[in-house]
């Protein structure tokens, strides 16, 4: 699909792909459920699984407020896989783009080209909204990840580091004089 013709492509249903096996679907936020039920298996593959707090109500907030979007990867109408990302900018770069919060694809669908399918589908989203770059984080021992994301041409900021302040200590910040 063509750049070009991605500019509409989030009010369609499903989504062609260069691969007959599988389509791609953006998910609206009566997927929150779904969405959520994919993040679950992300976190449990990530030995996180105690580290969410996010509920099917508050992914559905998200992207009803537009705070993220979602697409899903279907495989002989199931869906196997997913993608969520939001917009983020850089003013170091002068650039905005997407970054990826969450990308899994069942274990046994891994390692046939729908990842790479994937990636090209929010490059190209991406591109055809303007946005000049996408961003996302892997843990370390992820080897498998880092293969696959080092195949597609990434390079990682080795050094930059994540830090997050929680709610709780942002209201603890914001009270201080």
């Amino acid at each position: 699909m063509e750049i070009s013709a991605l500019k509409k492509v989030a009010s369609m249903t499903v989504i062609p792909s260069n691969d007959p096996k599988f389509t791609l679907r953006h998910a609206g936020a009566n997927d929150a459920g779904l969405i959520h039920q994919f993040l679950l298996k992300l976190a449990t593959y990530q030995k996180m699984a105690d580290d969410i707090t996010s509920t099917s109500d508050s992914i559905q907030r998200l992207l009803e407020a537009n705070q993220g979007e979602a697409v899903f990867a279907i495989h002989e109408g199931m869906a196997v896989g997913f993608m969520f990302f939001s917009q983020t900018s850089s003013v170091f770069s002068g650039r905005w783009g997407y970054f990826l919060d969450a990308f899994y694809i069942d274990e046994k669908l891994r390692g046939g080209g729908l990842g790479k399918l994937m990636m090209t589908y929010l490059s190209r989203y991406t591109l055809a909204r303007g946005g000049q770059m996408l961003e996302w984080v892997c843990l370390d021992w992820n080897a498998p990840a880092i293969r696959f994301y080092e195949d597609l041409g990434a390079y990682r900021l080795d050094e930059l580091t994540t830090y997050r302040l929680s709610p709780d200590r942002m209201r603890q910040m914001a009270e201080q004089d």
